[in-house]
C-alpha cells in the first residue's frame, strides 16, 4: 500500500500538468511565498497576472484543500474570512513539481 504523501505528490503531479494557462503554478507560487492567504487575497494577487472570478479562486482553494490536501484551513467565526495555509512538511514536494519541466504534448 502506498503512502500518503506518495499519493499526494502523484495527485499533485497530474494537477500541474493539467495546468494549461498557468493559474494553477501561480496558485501555488503564491501559496509558498504568503504560507497563509483568504480567499480575498488570492483573487486580487491572481488578478494581477489573470482575468478570473471570484468563485473560481474559492474553488481552486477548495480543491487544493479537499483533493490534494496541502493546505490547513481556520475559520475563528462565521463572520471572519477562511485562512488557509500551506501544510509545512509538502512545501518541498510543491517546489520540486513546480521546478519539474512538463512534457508538451
Amino acid at each position: 500500500m502506498e503512502t500518503l504523501k506518495i499519493r499526494i505528490k502523484r495527485r499533485l503531479e497530474v494537477y500541474l500538468e493539467l495546468d494549461i494557462d498557468g493559474i494553477r503554478k501561480l496558485v501555488l507560487n503564491l501559496l509558498l511565498k504568503l504560507k497563509k492567504v483568504t480567499v480575498d487575497l488570492l483573487y486580487k494577487e491572481i488578478n494581477k497576472k489573470f482575468r478570473v472570478s471570484y468563485s473560481a479562486v474559492a474553488s481552486t482553494l477548495g480543491y487544493i484543500h479537499s483533493k490534494l490536501g496541502l493546505l490547513h484551513v481556520f475559520k475563528e467565526s462565521y463572520k471572519t474570512p477562511t485562512v488557509y495555509s500551506l501544510k509545512e512538511e509538502y512545501a518541498d514536494m510543491i517546489n520540486n513539481a513546480l521546478s519539474k519541466k512538463v512534457p508538451v504534448s
